[in-house]
Formats: C-alpha cells, sequence, structure tokens
C-alpha cells in the first residue's frame, strides 16, 4: 500500500529555518513529480512548491511567497523542502502530494497520493 509521511515539522522563530521531508513506500518517487503544499488555519490550502520527475528534467517551480526563501530537493526516495527565512504565514499543516507532472498537480486533478500533514508553526 502506498504511503506517503511527512516529516521536519515543529516550532520555529520568525527568520529560522525547518527542513521538511515527504518520503513514500511502495512508490519510486524519481519516477514522480512531488509538490509541497501548506494550509493555513481558515484558509484553504495553496501550492508552495513542486519538483518534477527525474525522467523530466527535475524542474522546479515555487509559489511567490516561497521564492528565494524555500529550496525543494530529492534525496534517496525523498523529496526535501528546506525552508529558511521563516515568516508567521508560513504556519499551516504542509502536505506533499504525487502526481505524473507539476502541471497536473497544480490543476488539481492529477494527484495520485497525498500525505498526512505535518505541522509548522512560526511565532516567537
Amino acid at each position: 500500500q502506498v504511503q506517503l509521511v511527512e516529516s521536519g515539522g515543529g516550532l520555529a522563530q520568525p527568520g529560522g529555518s525547518l527542513r521538511l521531508s515527504c518520503t513514500a513506500s511502495e512508490l519510486p518517487l524519481d519516477y514522480y513529480a512531488v509538490s509541497w503544499f501548506r494550509q493555513a488555519p481558515g484558509k484553504e490550502r495553496e501550492e508552495v512548491s513542486c519538483i518534477s520527475s527525474k525522467n523530466g528534467g527535475g524542474p522546479t517551480s515555487y509559489a511567490d511567497s516561497a521564492k528565494g526563501r524555500f529550496t525543494i530537493s530529492r534525496g534517496a526516495n525523498t523529496v526535501y523542502l528546506q525552508m529558511d527565512s521563516l515568516k508567521p504565514a508560513d504556519t499551516g499543516v504542509y502536505y506533499c502530494a504525487t502526481g505524473n507532472t507539476c502541471w497536473a498537480i497544480g490543476l488539481g486533478t492529477g494527484i495520485d497520493y497525498w500525505g498526512q500533514g505535518t505541522q509548522v508553526t512560526v511565532s516567537s
């Protein structure tokens, strides 16, 4: 059974850093695009970043709110989201999701699997 598991969330101070991990069981993540989404309290879920499959050349994309501060990358069947210069507005539950392409994931109709989420709280 395919499972996506996020980890690395927690409490950080403004200006601090966290690194989130998305690991998969029974799914070779290299062959899939992987996105990170977040859902802040009382707000809709929004896509933060996406990395294409290795077959797709691995390009990355970022929401404007994440550009210059977040970095998405791949490891051994893991996708990371390095978050630097954190702001209170980054608070939320972060989810990873897989699909064939970042474009399909962004449409919302091409998501194959979701993780259960990890809480990120940025506060002093």
